[in-house]
């Protein structure tokens, strides 16, 4: 129970912002899909909200879920990901360019052949060279 009784919608908005909390709402949200091990719960058309407490948001979503079967692909985590970034830095690159005397796409090669190890991609670069 609040102090104070009920609250209206006006007063309700001034106590949140005194807690520092805001809500927004998402629009055209066209499904929200949770991801368990074996299945999946699917949210069409959900009412989702943005509830955010001293920097900390929490996202509340309000629709009928249904179940279906995970599918292969996401379940092995090949979805919509984004493609999973080289293991290696910029500076790899330039290292293997300059020690091996290669162009960039042969450093990067070189350097996911040896898991992103510079010296490794260098080495393999110069024992090619040599052989």
């Amino acid at each position: 129970m609040i102090p104070g009784g009920r609250l209206n919608d006006r007063n309700m908005r001034i106590m949140m912002k005194r807690m520092g909390m805001t809500t927004e709402e998402i629009s055209e949200v066209e499904e929200v899909i949770i991801r368990r091990k074996d299945d999946e719960l699917v949210l069409e058309s959900p009412e989702v909200t943005v509830i955010t407490v001293q920097g900390v948001k929490t996202f509340q979503v309000v629709g009928e879920p249904k179940s279906r079967p995970r599918t292969p692909s996401a379940a092995a985590g090949t979805g919509n990901a984004p493609p999973a970034p080289p293991p290696f830095t910029e500076e790899d690159v330039a290292m293997v360019m300059d020690h091996a005397h290669v162009e960039r796409a042969e450093a990067e090669g070189a350097l996911r052949e040896a898991g992103g190890e510079p010296a490794e991609a260098i080495l393999h670069l110069l024992a090619r060279r040599k052989g």
